[in-house]
C-alpha cells in the first residue's frame, strides 16, 4: 500500500532524469496525470469487483498489475511508452489502495479498525511527504529506473502471503457487471479531472478545449446516475446517497482533501520563498505533520470509544481548522520552528478526522457493501485533492499575477536592452505561471546571474506577493475545513461494535435516511 501511494508523488523528484534522457519536456506533466488518473478512476470498480467477485482476486489483480507496469516504467525507451506505463501502473495502485481498507473492515471488529485503519490511513500522508525525498535518493544513489524496479520485491511478496493467507470468496450465481455505468463513469470522472488539471495552466478556463472537458464531464456524470438508478449490480449504487451517513462523512472527506491538500502543497513553497530553505530541508518541515497524524491516527481508536464518532470528527476538523488559521499568520519573519509547530497542530486535526471515515461507512452498511461504501471513501478523497489543488492552485496564480504585475512590472520594464530576452520570459510568466516564476527567481543559482541592483529590488516584491498569496490559500483553505466541520453536525449517532462487519445482505437500513449507524 506504502508503495502504491508513493508512486503518485515519488516520481516528481526522477523527472528533470527522464526528460534529459528521453526529452519531451511538454509531455512532462503527464508522468503524474496519468498515474492519477487511471488510479482515481478505478478506485470505486475495485471495491464493487471485490463484493461481487471476492477480495483475494481483486487484489492479486491489482497487485500484478502494478509490478508488470512498474517494470514496463523502468524499461521503457521513450516518453510516450513511460506515460502509457504510468496510466497501467495508475491502475494498479488504484486497486490495490482501497482493497487493504476493505479488508481490514472484512478482519477486525469496530473497534479494532479504528487503531489499523488509523495506521493505514497514516500511509497516505507519509507518501504525500516522503515521496520527493526518496526519489531523490533513489535517483541520486542509482538512476531513476530505480523509481520504479523497487516495487517489484515488495510487489512479489505481497502477491504471494495475500494468495496464500487470504480467504477465497465464491460468487453465489452469476456475476453480473455494470459495463454501461463502468463506462459513462471512467468518462465523466476522467475529463472532469482533466479539465481541473490543465485549466488554468495548459488552457484559459474559457477555452474551447476546457469548456469540452467540462460538458463531457456532465453529460457523462448525469448519465451515470440514470444508469446507476436503473442497473441490477450498479457499480455505486444511487440510493446510498440517499443515506444521511454515506453523503455527510464522503462530504468531510472531500471538503478536508481540499485544505489537507492545500498545506501539503504550499508550505514547502513557503519555506523555500520566504524562510529560504532547500527543496529537501523544507520536506522536514513537513515530518512534525507525519508524527502527530499517526500518532493521532493510532490513538484516535481510544478516543472514539469514549466521545463517538461525532464528537471526535468534529474536534479534528476544528483542531484543522486552527492549523490553517496559524498557517495564514505566516510572514516573512517565520521561523523553521514556528512553521513546524502549526504543521504539529494540522496533523494531530487530520489524523483524528482521517482513520474514522472509513470506520464510520464500514459500521454502517452491511458485509455485502463493504467494498462499494470503503472504496467510496478514497475515491471523494482523491476527487477532493484534485479539486483542492486547482482552486488553491488558481487562487495563489490570479493574486500573484494581480500583486507581481502591480509592483514586479515596472522593475521588469527597466532591465536593459540585453537582457530583453528574460524581461519577456519574466513577463510572460507573471501572466501564465507565476509559482514558476517564483521557484525560479528565489534559487541561490538563478539569483547569482543577476544583476545585483536589480536583485535588491526584486526579491522583496517576489517575497511580498508570495506571503499575501499564499495567506489567501491558506484562508480558503480554513474556509473549506470550517465547512467539513459543520457537516460534522449531521452525522447521525453511529457507534463502534465489537464484532465484525455487519454480514446480513438486508439493504432495508440503509434506505433509511434517518438510520445512519449500527449500534
Amino acid at each position: 500500500m506504502l508503495f502504491g501511494a508513493l508512486d503518485g508523488t515519488i516520481v516528481g523528484t526522477a523527472m528533470p532524469r527522464i526528460v534529459g534522457e528521453f526529452g519531451g519536456l511538454g509531455l512532462m506533466a503527464w508522468l503524474t496525470t496519468a498515474y492519477m488518473l487511471t488510479s482515481t478512476v478505478v478506485v470505486p470498480i475495485a471495491g464493487k469487483l471485490a463484493d461481487l467477485i471476492g477480495r483475494r482476486v481483486i487484489y492479486v489483480t491489482g497487485l500484478v498489475i502494478f509490478i508488470a507496469a512498474s517494470a514496463l516504467c523502468g524499461m521503457s525507451q521513450n516518453m510516450t511508452e513511460l506515460i502509457l506505463f504510468r496510466g497501467l501502473q495508475g491502475l494498479g495502485g488504484g486497486i490495490m489502495m482501497p482493497m487493504a481498507m476493505i479488508i481490514i473492515g472484512d478482519l477486525f471488529t469496530g473497534k479494532q479498525r479504528a487503531k489499523w485503519q488509523g495506521v493505514f490511513g497514516a500511509i497516505f500522508g507519509l507518501s504525500s511527504v516522503i515521496g520527493p525525498q526518496v526519489g531523490g535518493w533513489i535517483v541520486d544513489a542509482l538512476n531513476w529506473r530505480w523509481v520504479f524496479y523497487i516495487n517489484l520485491p515488495v510487489g512479489i511478496l505481497a502477491v504471494v502471503l495475500i494468495a496464500i493467507a487470504l480467504p477465497k470468496h465464491k460468487a453465489n450465481g452469476k456475476v453480473k457487471f455494470d459495463i454501461p455505468g463502468i463506462v459513462t463513469m471512467i468518462v465523466g470522472v476522467v475529463s472532469l479531472l482533466l479539465a481541473l488539471t490543465f485549466g488554468g495552466k495548459d488552457f484559459a478556463w474559457f477555452s474551447w478545449q476546457i469548456i469540452g472537458l467540462f460538458v463531457l464531464a456532465i453529460v457523462s456524470l448525469v448519465s451515470f446516475v440514470i444508469i446507476e438508478s436503473k442497473a441490477e449490480e450498479p457499480i455505486l449504487p444511487v440510493r446510498l446517497f440517499k443515506n444521511r451517513t454515506f453523503t455527510t462523512i464522503n462530504g468531510v472527506g472531500f471538503l478536508m482533501a481540499v485544505g489537507m491538500f492545500g498545506a501539503i502543497m504550499f508550505v514547502p513553497l513557503f519555506m523555500q520563498g520566504i524562510v529560504g530553505i532547500s527543496a529537501s530541508a523544507s520536506g522536514t518541515v513537513m515530518t512534525p505533520l507525519m508524527i502527530t497524524m499517526i500518532a493521532a491516527s493510532v490513538v484516535s481508536g481510544q478516543f472514539i470509544q469514549k466521545i463517538g464518532v461525532r464528537k471526535q470528527m468534529l474536534g479534528g476538523m476544528i483542531i484543522m481548522a486552527i492549523g490553517f488559521y496559524f498557517l495564514g499568520t505566516m510572514g516573512i519573519r517565520t521561523t523553521k520552528l514556528i512553521a513546524s509547530s502549526y504543521m504539529l497542530i494540522l496533523g494531530l486535526g487530520m489524523g483524528l478526522v482521517m482513520p474514522i471515515l472509513t470506520l464510520a461507512l464500514q459500521e454502517s452498511f452491511p458485509k455485502s457493501e463493504l467494498g462499494v461504501v470503503t472504496s467510496s471513501s478514497q475515491f471523494f478523497r482523491q476527487i477532493g485533492g484534485t479539486f483542492g489543488m486547482t482552486i488553491l492552485g488558481a487562487i495563489m496564480n490570479h493574486k500573484s499575477t494581480v500583486l507581481l504585475e502591480q509592483d514586479l512590472t515596472p522593475v521588469v520594464n527597466q532591465l536593459p536592452a540585453e537582457a530583453s530576452g528574460l524581461a519577456t520570459q519574466m513577463t510572460d510568466m507573471i501572466h501564465t505561471n507565476p509559482q514558476a516564476l517564483y521557484s525560479s527567481l528565489l534559487s541561490p543559482e538563478t539569483l547569482a546571474k543577476m544583476p545585483k541592483e536589480f536583485v535588491e529590488h526584486m526579491l522583496p516584491i517576489l517575497k511580498n506577493a508570495l506571503v499575501t498569496s499564499l495567506h489567501q490559500v491558506f484562508i480558503v483553505g480554513l474556509v473549506f475545513v470550517l465547512l467539513g466541520a459543520v457537516l460534522t453536525l449531521f452525522i447521525g449517532n453511529i457507534k463502534v461494535s465489537d464484532r465484525k462487519s455487519k454480514k446480513s445482505d438486508d439493504k432495508k437500513e440503509n434506505e433509511n435516511e434517518l438510520s445512519p449507524g449500527i449500534a
